[in-house]
């Protein structure tokens, strides 16, 4: 057995969502948000480079010699499989595995909105998730494509670095594609995606100015494309796609996104209050008539009162339901406080607050 799935099985039996090794440090592991030591000793250089190599086939380990960065899949055969990303930091090799749960759990396990049922019967047109890295952005995808298999007959393509979750045919017929082994980059296998008659296509994440551009073009040539950003909420969405462009091409871009987009769902993990988990919590933007005249004319600033008018039909924004779960005990004020966007409503929520 690979020395690394020692501390991977170590880690899952104390529900770990990511373990962290580096040299001259203790293997460390996230649980419930925070970080803790694993083990009690120093991995030192030849250790951490054996760690790291055995696992890895030769011709990604001299990528990662040369590039210093690499990023692919691990599995531990019947149990797992992980999210694997090897860096070089200031003292040298370092790397952190990430799970990827085995079972790919439904809307309805995951407790997500049930307008997302909605968006996965949605025919074309984009739908962006969103949310800071490790906010489970993969599993709501995931669990949005499950439903999709399950429910229609598509042609489903999915692009990757590396691919997490594994969909087996069910009624629709998918397609894992992995950026560095199957093409060299987002671009090529989005340009492949478009001649291969896909009904949807997800990008694992849109992290560049081509991947964007192509995302938007197979959008507006019919296609459902899901793709994913680090963003927090839906305004800092739409800037966040404008402003990847040079000023003079954003208003043609922007107009673009008028045509296209058909929702953004935001995604924050929260600590519960028990201090045992955490807890989703989302931000809905669907599209309305009102929406494609706000994004071309740039009044981003105006998305608020669109959701806030628009709660009827599903959407909701992110501090608004932050409040809610507040109030019912799911989140202490606190941590409402500490994920809100407006923190002056969550003030008055915070613990441990001396009175005047």
């Amino acid at each position: 057995m690979p020395m690394i799935d020692e501390y991977l099985r170590a880690m899952l039996e104390k529900k770990g969502s990511d373990l962290h090794i580096s040299i001259n440090h203790p293997a460390k592991i996230r649980v419930h948000g925070d970080l803790e030591p694993l083990t009690n000793y120093l991995l030192d250089a030849d250790l951490m480079e054996k760690i790291l190599h055995e696992i890895c086939p030769e011709f990604r380990w001299q990528k990662y010699l040369k590039e210093h960065d690499l990023d692919f899949a691990h599995e531990i055969a019947g149990l797992a499989r992980f999210r694997t990303n090897y860096l070089y930091n200031y003292n040298g090799m370092a790397a952190v595995f990430r799970q990827i749960p085995s079972k790919i759990l439904t809307l309805e396990q995951l407790k997500l909105p049930s307008v997302l049922i909605d968006i996965c019967n949605f025919r074309s047109g984009l739908v962006l998730v969103t949310g800071p890295t490790g906010s489970g952005k993969s599993t709501t995808l995931a669990a949005m494509v499950d439903y999709i298999n399950t429910h229609h007959t598509k042609h489903i393509i999915t692009i990757e670095d590396p691919i997490e979750f594994v969909h087996h045919n069910n009624n629709c017929v998918l397609v894992h594609r992995e950026v560095g082994i199957h093409s060299s980059s987002f671009g090529k296998a989005l340009r492949g995606a478009m001649k291969s008659d896909p009904d949807i296509v997800l990008i694992g994440e849109m992290r560049d100015l081509e991947t964007i551009r192509l995302a938007l073009t197979c959008a507006s040539s019919g296609m459902l494309v899901f793709g994913t950003l680090h963003t927090n909420n839906a305004p800092k969405t739409i800037d966040r796609v404008i402003d990847a462009f040079p000023a003079d091409e954003q208003s043609q871009i922007r107009t673009m996104l008028a045509e296209c987009l058909q929702g953004v769902v935001s995604q924050l993990l929260c600590r519960t209050a028990d201090g045992k988990g955490r807890v989703a919590c989302h931000e809905v933007l669907l599209w309305t008539e009102g929406l494609p005249n706000t994004i071309r004319e740039g009044k981003i600033s105006n998305i608020r009162t669109i959701i806030e008018s628009n709660k009827g039909v599903g959407m909701c924004s992110m501090d608004g339901n932050l409040k809610i779960m507040m109030e019912r005990g799911t989140i202490t004020g606190t941590e409402a406080y500490m994920k809100a966007s407006d923190k002056k409503n969550f003030v008055q929520f915070l613990e441990d607050v001396p009175v005047e």
